[in-house]
């Protein structure tokens, strides 16, 4: 995930050159605690970084399975849980046909502009250098200046900074952005609002929204999002203008290679079987959500308030509502994915001994009470959206399920991936196999973890040697412990 925020000067200093803050901006996109097998390697940085989850998964494993897949022109790839684009990105530089499903709107967002290759570079850089000037010396006005001088105490003169509306500004993590650069970063959006250029509006905005998290906020990433060391001031237009180069830097490269349709659907991914057309795509390569305690919605919210997409506590719940249940700060009342897995005989077991473990721990708060459920609600989701996609996807198709190991739930280990294999096979899934990407090792219950890639096949409703067969454990079918 990538954002920065802007800061204003009496006069914009000649912009530094792509090329030299390139490493710079880049390698702030690509921290996180993913280990090599997760970073992004020097050929992925084109697009891609123009913002990204920290936790996405690469594009060389993307690229791995479009080869094994023997994937091509003329091809369609659907990436149920698209995130940020990873899949249509590299579909795209290999003339390969997308469709993306989404129901963060940041994220939607994200993709949407990360496909879009039909801006003019030299339009938007120089419509963004114009915006940079206007904002600087509109903050210079003020006696914000937009460069650090920590030789001088350079107090903002301004007598009112700006602020996100009051039930906007509730929705933020505490302290996960200061007062100074949150007025710089709304300064500049008030100048992008009053001088809109409607074919660079939205890499300009995707670019506002990488400063903000990478320049301008106070966050830090580590298994989850936290708020690290306040940062009283932080630069925020001259990192825009520099992101926005570098989008267009990487526009001049890819221009001419745009041919392959993609597009981004914002929806959940539960009920693509009545959205989408049958029997429309050859492969499907993707990474839902584990689970876990991780809420998603944190990881994009700062962004999320300041672009708009989020404006109330309504917003928050309505999009909540929309996401496979992996965690428990998105569970509802009236949630009943947990009865798509009710007869699942190694599901109902993994809840017990969650809730078992809560017991005897002692554990009583309203969050650790739902552990069972959520893990419940989390496969049974998964079920609907692998039931909903076999009528999307043709005879033959094959799939690629990127997935991890969990243990957060009171430290019981939740071998996602193999449980996921389960519900596959009972759909009528051929399951290929498990697999590993990486592994790590958990300090909490002392085993690795493994993230895996579920490879399954889709081989037709008529070619299915046998019905449906109940819901079951492959895993204890096979006597995996």
């Amino acid at each position: 995930m990538g954002t920065r925020q802007t800061s204003g000067k009496t006069a914009v200093k000649a912009p530094v050159p792509c090329q030299g803050r390139r490493d710079e901006i880049r390698g702030a996109a690509s921290r996180g605690p993913n280990g090599d097998a997760n970073r992004l390697l020097p050929e992925d940085r084109v697009v891609h970084d123009w913002y990204r989850f920290v936790l996405s998964f690469p594009p060389h494993l993307v690229r791995e399975y479009i080869e094994r897949f023997k994937l091509s022109r003329g091809c369609t790839v659907l990436d149920p849980f698209c995130g940020t684009g990873t899949t249509l990105v590299e579909c795209k530089r290999r003339g390969i046909s997308s469709l993306g499903v989404e129901a963060n709107p940041m994220a939607h967002f994200a993709s949407s502009v990360k496909i879009d290759w039909t801006v003019d570079p030299d339009r938007l850089t120089q419509h963004a250098e114009r915006i940079a000037e206007i904002a600087s010396r509109e903050l210079e006005s003020e006696g914000v200046s937009d460069v650090a001088e920590p030789l001088f105490d350079r107090r903002p003169q301004v007598l009112r900074l700006l602020t996100l509306p009051a039930e906007a500004h509730e929705l933020l993590l505490a302290n996960s952005i200061s007062p100074v650069p949150a007025h710089k970063a709304l300064r500049l959006l008030t100048c992008l609002n009053r001088r809109p250029e409607r074919a660079c509006r939205n890499h300009e905005l995707l670019a506002l929204a990488r400063v903000l998290v990478f320049s301008a906020s106070n966050l830090r990433f580590g298994p989850e999002v936290g708020v690290g060391k306040p940062k009283d001031d932080a630069p925020v237009i001259q990192p825009w203008l520099d992101c926005v180069k570098l989008m267009a830097d990487d526009l001049r490269g890819i221009r001419d290679t745009s041919s392959a349709q993609a597009r981004v659907l914002r929806a959940d991914a539960r009920e693509l079987g009545r959205l989408l057309e049958p029997a429309r795509f050859d492969a499907v390569i993707t990474s839902p959500p584990y689970p876990n305690e991780k809420d998603y919605t944190r990881t994009t919210r700062l962004e999320s308030v300041f672009l708009g997409f989020l404006r109330s506590k309504s917003d928050l719940r309505t999009l909540k509502q929309t996401l496979v249940r992996s965690n428990t700060r998105n569970v509802f009342k009236a949630d009943k994915d947990d009865e798509e897995v009710a007869e699942h005989e190694e599901i109902q077991r993994l809840a017990d001994q969650i809730e078992s473990r809560r017991v005897e721990l002692g554990k009583t708060s309203g969050f650790e009470r739902l552990y069972p459920r959520v893990a419940k609600l989390y496969f049974g989701g998964m079920r609907r959206h692998l039931q909903g996609l076999r009528r999307l996807v043709r005879p033959g198709a094959q799939l690629a399920y990127v997935v991890g190991d969990q243990a957060s739930y009171l430290r019981v280990m939740i071998r996602t991936g193999q449980l996921l294999a389960d519900i596959a096979d009972s759909l009528g899934y051929e399951v290929l196999h498990l697999d590993l990407f990486r592994s790590r090792f958990a300090t909490a219950t002392g085993e690795m973890l493994r993230e895996e890639v579920l490879l399954l096949k889709w081989p037709g409703e008529r070619k299915r040697r046998r019905p449906l067969p109940p819901v079951r454990s492959l895993a204890l079918r096979e006597g995996r412990q």
